[in-house]
């Protein structure tokens, strides 16, 4: 076995043994499904204190109009009371006191007044119910100017909600349904994850490397390694861990997707894309159309993705950009003694990275656009970019042009970190300045 292979596994099998790669590549599935499923379980779940509500009318223009709800209750008050209540507040039987103005229409503005600050939810209940009284009264008064009867109704008849059922065509003119809010998820949860794990496993490699140096194991290691092969066993024994990470995780996904697909009845599949449009018109003349089953849409979406595509490209893009910055972040490790030696160093790294994200978000929104071609065109920002482009399609021509420049220069950074990893690994007490490393990139081999 080479130099290289020996000290890969040896980084290999160290980490992959430890208890906490266990535990997180076990947990990680389900932390991911957590920050994304309970937030939305929690903003689903209703308010159900129960509260009471006095109402003050200075205008009548609700008066007796708000109605109550389960949990929710409306109490009309007079002049009198809201005189009592107003200054007695907490000591009354009420939540809050609400108060419209005469010149309400006016100012556009009611008051709701409670000892405590009001939740979000009742405050847009109130404003909602409130507004849709104020705009039927208006209307009620157009239609009495107007002298048309059901003008109500007819105005009501015109308002129409649409939804878009986007169809995708492959080379071959099959269609299937796909769905953008689906290529925005994948493109945003993959260009994350790399960059998540370009930080995490980058910083782990230098941290490695600076522990080593630190004790001075590095200086037995070196006496039968190259700096040159101690290096990249390092990288790629690290990469490995995090691609059985990666490869652990694809597996769970893809079991629980198939069981939650066998659970479901067949899908429907469309030939051509007239077909479609021939059903979604009986459909639509359908006196009676039957209700969608939600997950068995989103389950046929899912077919519509080029899954392989994306799974290839995101271990493509994922190794190229860990390599190429786990070997930048190597040469930092090796050229300084402290962690705080290291920030002067670490802000240009890390600014692309930083940037790349931002972009990303761009590019999702506008995948077409100059701004992500040449961001994922880039080798600094492709490999989070590229894949925020990825499932919406990419022509060919760019991405192998993408690849191509990203190993080039994957590459040349190897050669330059190699440089410096040669020259630091073996420097103590000496802080190291962007100077002093141009002169190591100079050194003869």
């Amino acid at each position: 076995m080479s130099k290289i292979g020996l000290v890969l596994t040896r980084e290999y099998t160290t980490r992959i043994r430890k208890k906490s790669f266990i535990v997180m590549t076990l947990l990680m599935p389900a932390l991911m499904a957590a920050m994304f499923i309970l937030p939305s379980y929690f903003m689903s779940q209703d308010d159900t204190k129960e509260r009471t509500i006095a109402v003050y009318d200075g205008s009548t223009i609700l008066l007796g109009q708000l109605e109550s709800t389960n949990y929710t209750k409306f109490k009309f008050i007079p002049k009198e009371d809201y005189d009592k209540i107003k200054d007695h507040l907490k000591n009354s039987e009420f939540y809050a006191l609400l108060v419209i103005q005469p010149n309400v229409l006016t100012t556009k503005t009611v008051q709701l007044i409670s000892a405590s600050n009001i939740p979000f939810d009742l405050k847009y209940q109130v404003q909602n119910k409130i507004n849709t009284i104020i705009e039927k009264e208006k209307m009620a008064e157009v239609i009495k100017k107007a002298a048309i009867p059901d003008l109500e109704d007819q105005i009501k008849a015109t308002k129409t909600s649409i939804s878009i059922s986007t169809i995708k065509l492959g080379e071959s003119g099959e269609a299937k349904k796909s769905s953008t809010e689906i290529g925005m998820i994948l493109g945003y949860v993959f260009g994350f994850v790399i960059y998540m794990f370009i930080l995490l496993y980058g910083q782990m490699v230098m941290q490695g490397v600076m522990e080593e140096k630190q004790s001075r194991i590095v200086e037995v290691i070196i006496s039968s390694v190259k700096p040159f092969e101690l290096m990249m066993g390092k990288i790629i024994g690290i990469a490995m861990v995090g691609l059985t990470q990666l490869a652990i995780w694809i597996v769970l996904g893809i079991v629980i997707i198939t069981s939650a697909r066998g659970l479901m009845p067949a899908a429907q599949h469309a030939g051509t894309a007239q077909d479609i449009v021939a059903q979604s018109q009986m459909a639509a003349q359908a006196s009676a159309p039957e209700q969608l089953d939600k997950i068995q849409d989103v389950l046929s979406m899912l077919g519509s993705v080029n899954f392989p595509l994306i799974i290839g490209c995101f271990i493509f893009f994922f190794v190229g950009g860990y390599l190429l910055y786990s070997s930048l972040f190597a040469a930092v490790g090796s050229a300084v003694d402290a962690q705080e030696d290291a920030q002067q160093f670490m802000m240009p790294i890390m600014l692309p990275i930083i940037f790349a994200i931002l972009v990303m978000m761009s590019a999702i929104k506008n995948p077409e656009g100059p701004v992500a071609f040449w961001f994922s065109i880039i080798p600094l920002t492709s490999p989070i970019v590229m894949m925020a482009r990825i499932p919406f399609g990419v022509p060919a021509w760019q991405l192998i042009l993408s690849m191509v420049i990203l190993v080039i220069t994957f590459v040349g950074m190897v050669w330059a970190a190699g440089k410096i990893y040669r020259t630091g690994i073996l420097m103590y007490g000496k802080k190291t300045s962007w100077k002093e490393l141009g002169k190591w990139l100079t050194y003869k081999s």
